[in-house]
């Protein structure tokens, strides 16, 4: 049967509404010691990963414990930096054994949180051995995929399991690894030794563990980005095949120009050692995952290989690296917590994300990664989607409120995602800072800028990767002792309310325009996820073979009908491509009695819809506004 609620479930159960007291606690959280910042003074976790099985992706995980007798509470990772959301793995653990001294000992999950496990360690005992497996995903519909027969990205969220009632940094802990033959790897982690196939890393603090992933691989590739550098910084890659390896010397160099420019940017740095770690796969699932001292970074095979088409995703590396400032170092308050079963707070993302955003594409551009034209093309398409794409925020939904959507949706697909919003706060956070560093601009006669900031905020304490926490209040503080202003009412006027958020191009001299021209920046990322993008005409974004991905809410391809999850068949009586779609909307511009007429799919029915749109193909651009200074080329003029 399926009960509903409360109430429901108690008259099932023939208890009735009186077996519930008024003043009842129905708030559950389980029988979990509460983290405490003391030492763990039992001893240093032992955690070995076996992770050769790459047939079966799976990844078999040895534990020792060291514990006293009597309750022991063991956490699996439920909270993970960087997600920003409860999104452990905790459905993929498998074959969880306990023993002691070579007997196997109950466990028993907490009904109220299944992250938890339960154990009664007998008298005598010191110290517990952990078995389980980590069943990684088999295909992308179970997530994303860590292994493949050429590469792995070991996660330590994902293969390990810990003792409760301990801040995080106060468990140490020996780690180590065993790979595939003849694999070479990249990680943060120092090694301490190997033996054949299996590498044992230094001794390190079990929260920082968790925050150095391991990519390995059969084909593998180390780039010095510092040369010479007493902080080494490297590109760790690792590929499908040998031929996408192939990188050359101005390739390296802007990469080496990327840490130039943001070392020049703010001044100091927070790790004694970064690794970009970098795949180049078609089967591996793309990512991109802040780490203090290392980042996770997945793209396609052609990153290197296929430079000039491939560019329109290429600011992951700056955004990624931008984090061990921003979000890793300097942290908002509610993201900070002392393990990794405390649940996190979202409500400053759009400085942690949002202001990352902003950097990682500017520093794409000071870089190289990107050329000026390029980051314009691609700003374009961002204030496009705030200027018309995304009307719920112009009604129902603000900025602020789209903090809430990694524990809210965690990443899954939406029916309506230009109306419903997800996680705005990156691209809207994105053209707030634009919008800031304009107004610098102007309260400080150009002597100031977002620059001064980002020194002032992010740069001090060269070298440390101690957690730096922040409020809304210190961000606010820092904007007034380079330009006082009321920037508590600027910041909170753009984060609650509803109104335009594209005033930055215009402080900038810059104006957004729809032509009926693609720009380069368009063109290159329909042609990497293969859809057409016609949201600001119809108002419809369509997918691989026909499939209708997004339809612009309340706009001419809904009002006729059209809904995502519908597949095109047929445009006027053809079959459907996406040039055909887009000559149907050029064709009805010139004959205004001819509407788009489409065959669509809905489920197991077929129809045809008419949309009634005569103003032809309209895409985003800029163009310069002339009666005012263009700072937008000074603000990603390479330092």
């Amino acid at each position: 049967m399926k009960v509903t609620n409360l109430a429901a479930a108690l008259i099932v159960a023939g208890l009735g509404f009186a077996a519930v007291p008024a003043h009842a606690d129905i708030v559950r959280t389980g029988n979990v010691p509460p983290p405490q910042d003391v030492p763990y003074t039992a001893g240093t976790l032992q955690i070995h990963v076996d992770a050769t099985d790459i047939d079966h992706r799976v990844f078999r995980v040895h534990e020792v414990i060291p514990t006293a007798s009597g309750p022991l509470t063991l956490l699996y990772p439920q909270w993970l930096p960087g997600d920003h959301e409860p999104s452990g793995t905790i459905d993929a653990l498998a074959g969880l054994v306990v023993k002691a001294n070579g007997k196997t000992l109950n466990w028993t999950r907490d009904p109220f949180n299944v992250f938890a496990f339960h154990v009664d360690v007998p008298q005598g005992v010191h110290a517990v051995d952990v078995d389980f497996q980590y069943l990684s995903p088999q295909n992308r519909r179970e997530g994303r995929i860590v292994m493949t027969p050429e590469m792995l990205d070991l996660q330590w969220s994902s293969n390990t399991i810990y003792p409760a009632g301990y801040y995080s940094k106060d468990i140490k802990v020996d780690a180590s690894a065993t790979f595939p033959a003849g694999w070479q790897f990249g990680t943060a982690l120092d090694v301490a030794s190997r033996d054949g196939s299996t590498v044992n890393f230094k001794t390190i603090t079990y929260n920082a563990l968790v925050d150095s992933p391991v990519y390995a691989g059969k084909y593998f590739k180390r780039i010095d980005l510092a040369p010479g550098s007493k902080t080494p910084v490297h590109l760790d890659v690792v590929a499908d095949q040998p031929k996408d390896l192939d990188i050359t010397p101005e390739q390296i160099k802007i990469h080496r120009d990327l840490v130039q420019q943001m070392y020049k940017l703010y001044g100091a740095h927070h790790y004694n050692h970064y690794d970009f770690l970098l795949s180049l796969s078609n089967k591996m699932g793309g990512e991109g995952l802040e780490h203090h001292r290392s980042s996770e970074n997945g793209t396609g095979p052609g990153y290197f290989t296929k430079w000039k088409q491939d560019w329109a995703m290429r600011d992951l590396l700056s955004h990624e690296f931008n984090h061990s400032w921003d979000g890793k170092y300097r942290r908002p308050f509610d993201l900070w917590t002392p393990n990794f079963n405390v649940a996190m707070g979202d409500t400053l993302l759009w400085v942690y994300e949002g202001q990352t955003q902003f950097w990682g594409q500017v520093m794409a551009a000071r870089s190289g990664l990107w050329t000026d034209a390029q980051f314009r093309d691609m700003l374009a398409n961002v204030a496009a989607t705030y200027d018309r794409g995304r009307p719920g925020l112009a009604t129902w939904r603000n900025v602020q409120d789209t903090t809430n959507d990694p524990p809210i949706a965690q990443r899954a697909p939406l029916p309506y995602r230009n109306y419903q919003g997800s996680e705005d706060y990156y691209s809207a956070g994105q053209l707030i800072w634009l919008d800031v560093d304009g107004k610098l601009r102007e309260l400080t006669h150009g002597k100031k800028n977002l620059d001064n900031f980002a020194r002032a905020f992010f740069g001090m304490d060269n070298g440390s990767w101690v957690v730096n926490t922040y409020h809304f209040q210190d961000v606010v503080n820092t904007l007034n002792s380079i330009a006082p202003y009321d920037w508590a009412k600027y910041l909170r006027t753009r984060l609650d309310g509803h109104g335009p958020l594209i005033g930055g191009l215009e402080s900038h001299g810059w104006k957004l325009v729809y032509t009926d021209k693609p720009s380069d920046a368009l063109k290159a990322m329909e042609a990497h996820y293969h859809f057409a993008n016609l949201m600001y005409s119809i108002g419809v974004a369509v997918g691989k073979g026909g499939h209708i991905a997004d339809v612009l809410w309340n706009g001419p391809a809904f009002k006729a009908g059209l809904s995502p999850g519908m597949s095109i068949v047929a445009v006027n009586g053809h079959d459907y491509s996406n040039d055909a779609l887009a000559n149907a909307v050029t064709a009805s511009a010139k004959d205004k009695s001819m509407p788009v007429k489409l065959l669509v799919k809905n489920f197991n029915e077929f129809k045809t819809i008419e949309i009634d749109y005569h103003e032809g193909l309209k895409y985003p651009h800029l163009v310069r506004d002339t009666s005012r200074p263009d700072t937008l080329t000074k603000l990603i003029k390479p330092l």
